[in-house]
């Protein structure tokens, strides 16, 4: 179990899902609707206690277009807990300038699909624990382990077994892996457990719980099979749960985690 394992506190993470410089959410990542100022929300955030922050640019490459620089600035302003960010993450270029607007990490999924070496870049020229490889994973009979990566925020089917990339991604030198899960994202129906203990078998770095949270009980089981971290987003947007109801119930069940 990961609470007894893990010597380092459970990080609890509220995902900033943007699109055109609002915060929004969806089921499955459609039929998106407005959940605020990313601002002022990040800014919310950290007083309740939030480990980091994590800020996805959920169109930015569907759309084909960059991360909103001037977004992340005035995000990175205002909070003083680490800022992951991404979306549009394409080359070691973009890490440089999301690095400089403020940002203290990066996620990277459909690019590192494309051009698996971008992974082995970004973590050669700004190290490891700089680069988050977000997997948006879906079930699937086509692949041997019943899991395949999408890439276009969940919209298109790589064709890629999910664990045997997420092995990959680690050889290459990625720090984390954010895993979300697309048949939980939205549903509230809790984290996909196998999923996430399937991931913790073979991952060398931190894991990250995401996807179907609705209920401050769903966090503890998603670390109890393996997450170092848990990622939730609409229940906090809307005030259905808060991030010390989450840290509670995560110290309760044994974990460690920081301000509990």
């Amino acid at each position: 179990m990961a609470t007894e394992t893990n010597s380092l506190a459970v990080r609890v993470i509220p995902c900033l899902d943007v699109a055109d410089g609002r915060v929004v959410k969806g089921v499955n990542f459609r039929g998106l609707r407005d959940a605020g100022d990313p601002v002022e929300l990040a800014v919310k955030y950290a007083e309740q206690g939030a480990d980091e922050i994590t800020f996805l640019d959920v169109t930015a490459t569907s759309d084909n277009r960059a991360t909103t620089y001037d977004l992340v600035t005035r995000t990175a302003e205002h909070i003083f807990i680490p800022l992951t960010v991404g979306g549009g993450v394409r080359s070691v270029e973009n890490v440089t300038r999301l690095l400089a607007s403020g940002a203290d990490k990066v996620g990277v999924n459909s690019a590192a699909i494309a051009r698996p070496e971008l992974i082995d870049e970004i973590a050669a020229r700004f190290g490891a624990q700089v680069l988050v490889l977000s997997l948006d994973i879906r079930r699937s009979e086509t692949t041997p382990s019943g899991f395949v990566v999408t890439t276009h925020g969940g919209r298109t089917d790589s064709g890629i077994d999910a664990l045997a990339w997420a092995r990959e991604a680690c050889d290459r030198g990625a720090g984390e892996l954010l895993v979300n899960s697309m048949d939980a994202d939205g549903t509230k129906a809790g984290f996909d457990l196998e999923l996430i203990e399937h991931i913790r078998e073979l991952a060398t770095v931190p894991v990250i719980a995401s996807g179907g949270a609705g209920h401050v009980d769903d966090f503890a089981p998603a670390v109890a099979a393996g997450a170092d971290a848990v990622l939730a987003a609409s229940v906090f947007h809307y005030g259905e749960i808060t991030i010390p109801e989450v840290k509670q119930a995560l110290a309760e069940a044994g974990a460690v985690v920081r301000g509990a």
